[in-house]
């Protein structure tokens, strides 16, 4: 018996590694290989696996550690900075949904009040699914990457209001309508939430910088640290009536201001992606296949609704507010699914007797179409837009000034000899470098904070998508004699290249890789010129030692 649970695990993780491989050379997303084999292996399939407390539990220190990282990344600045878009279009995404899809489930034949559940339901996206596949993509730090975060969490704390509130209703003086009930329980989440922040404030300003720098002097012991503190502040914060997951980002957050959030996060990316595996397990064997086949149409109708309504009045709203529509497509397809909260707040109407089991069946059904189709939807975005980018010019003003903003007016009439893309390390290294040389040369990031950074230290910069044919418009591509593109993936660079193509760019194009796979790729693709970081350096290294071995006096200054 006590063995039972151990063999299980077995038989979970030699399952998901060969799905996840077979998923990986058909080129499909592996967590959908995940869900699967949740599907398969628990009590909708062959029922092999009964360990489902062990594997809740581990999903959700997975879940814990996801949004800790999250939250790590995100520090006060970039919150000044995005907290208002991703307030509107998190407000409006929702108000859009609930109005619009409550009237579409009427006319689907449902009651007022599962029309009610269900359009809630509609309204949340899974931060789970989104974040990871954004991290996957190394987007999370672009702009449409942290907007969407930010709108997302907006959405996290609208589950949590929607469940206190439903929840209440379970009280007889709420339920018919009681003021001075339903005013207790609106004072008591303002007094909560009230609480929640300055007690983090205070925990931010005097104490937790002091842990941390103690904790810091064993890299050992800050992982311990960093994993204590992300799992009890979720405990904390669903004990205060909120949930684990805003714990969870909270506590990623109060760390997101001292100097050891980098190593915490490299130190973090391997649990939480192991630990993940269960979550998608879990979610898998957590579907009940049993009641879907009498709401096929209406998921068909729904489903349709959530892929398309939610990313259009999410375009629709960052157009408003200024921002280009290849920022709005790439932010708005992160809402086009709906949330494994989804169907944890319609589970919650059936035991309040307020719902009955076809409206968990259709919100199930709904919620594994929108995740399978929008991961693909998300994983492909570049080459989407590239198609629908002729038919999205009515969600982007004539001047999107809040990423104009961005930039410096003069920056736009710099003429440059190089383009430099992407300023991680290597690329703002070669910029500097550039610079140093006297080498008239323009960086170019998509990370609005990267960008303001290097204004700050005087060094010409422009915010942009490199992969945006529109914003390559705007580049002084006619005078540039070499492209420099330092972007960590084979696709990226592809899309750079071809769109400097359809921009008519006659220079030379080199692009930094990391292995000899990516670097015949791209010579393959017609790349002018490879920099293979890690040989390059190797290269160095020997060649230095070499002439240090010769001459050791004079080489010995340059090593």
């Amino acid at each position: 018996m006590h063995e039972a649970p151990f063999s299980e695990f077995a038989l979970l993780l030699m399952a998901a590694a060969f799905a996840g491989a077979l998923f990986v050379r058909l080129k499909q997303p592996v967590l959908i290989a995940y869900i699967v084999i949740g599907i398969a292996l628990g009590p909708a399939g062959f029922g092999l696996v009964n360990a489902h407390e062990q594997i809740e539990l581990l999903a959700q220190i997975g879940v814990t550690v996801l949004l800790f990282v999250v939250g790590l990344k995100l520090d006060l600045q970039h919150v000044r900075h995005i907290g208002p878009v991703a307030l509107a279009t998190g407000l409006g995404q929702l108000t859009f949904t609930i109005v619009f899809g409550f009237v579409l489930i009427l006319l689907l034949g449902k009651t007022p009040i599962e029309a009610f559940y269900v359009a809630v339901a509609l309204t949340f996206s899974s931060t789970i699914i989104i974040v990871k596949l954004l991290s996957d993509k190394r987007e999370l730090d672009s702009l449409h990457g942290r907007i969407a975060v930010g709108f997302l969490i907006v959405q996290d704390l609208a589950v949590v209001l929607a469940m206190m509130a439903m929840s209440a209703l379970k009280t007889p003086e709420l339920a018919s309508g009681g003021e001075v009930a339903w005013l207790n329980v609106g004072l008591s989440l303002v007094g909560r939430v009230v609480a929640a922040v300055v007690l983090l404030a205070v925990a931010m300003r005097y104490v937790i910088p002091r842990i941390v720098a103690s904790m810091a002097k064993s890299q050992e012991l800050l992982l311990v640290f960093a994993l204590a503190w992300g799992v009890a502040l979720a405990a904390l914060g669903e004990w205060a009536g909120f949930s684990k997951e805003a714990g969870a980002f909270m506590a990623g957050f109060s760390l997101a201001s001292t100097p050891f959030r980098e190593a915490i996060n490299a130190r973090l990316t391997g649990i939480r992606d192991f630990l993940l595996l269960f979550f998608f397990i879990d979610l898998g064997a957590k579907l009940d296949m049993s009641t879907l086949g009498a709401e096929l149409w209406p998921a068909a109708v729904l489903s349709l609704f959530v892929l398309i309504g939610n990313p259009l009045i999410v375009m629709a709203i960052m157009g408003f507010m200024g921002y280009r529509r290849r920022t709005g497509f790439l932010a708005g397809l992160t809402v086009a699914q709906i949330s494994e909260f989804s169907i944890v707040f319609v589970a919650m109407g059936i035991t309040l007797g307020h719902v009955g089991v076809t409206a968990l069946g259709l919100t199930t059904l709904v919620g594994l179409i929108t995740i399978t189709l929008s991961t693909y939807m998300i994983l492909y975005s570049h080459p989407l837009y590239d198609r629908l980018a002729p038919w999205l010019k009515w969600f982007e003003r004539k001047t999107p000034h809040r990423e104009l903003a961005v930039e410096d007016d003069d920056d736009r009439k710099v003429e440059a000899d190089i383009l430099v893309f992407g300023m991680g390390r290597y690329g703002g290294r070669l910029l500097q470098r550039l610079h140093a040389q006297g080498v008239a040369a323009l960086g170019v990031d998509f990370d609005p904070e990267a960008v303001r950074d290097w204004h700050a230290k005087g060094v010409p910069m422009r915010f942009g998508d490199a992969e945006d044919p529109d914003f390559l418009d705007s580049l002084p591509l006619k005078d540039a004699r070499w492209v420099v593109s330092t972007l960590p993936q084979i696709d990226s660079n592809r899309a750079l290249l071809h769109a400097l193509r359809a921009n008519g760019y006659k220079g030379q194009v080199a692009v930094a890789v990391r292995d000899e796979y990516q670097a015949k790729v791209l010579a393959d693709a017609g790349i002018d010129r490879i920099f293979n970081l890690f040989d390059d350096a190797a290269e160095q290294a020997t060649r230095k030692v070499c002439e240090a071995l010769t001459h050791p006096t004079s080489a010995s200054a340059g090593i």
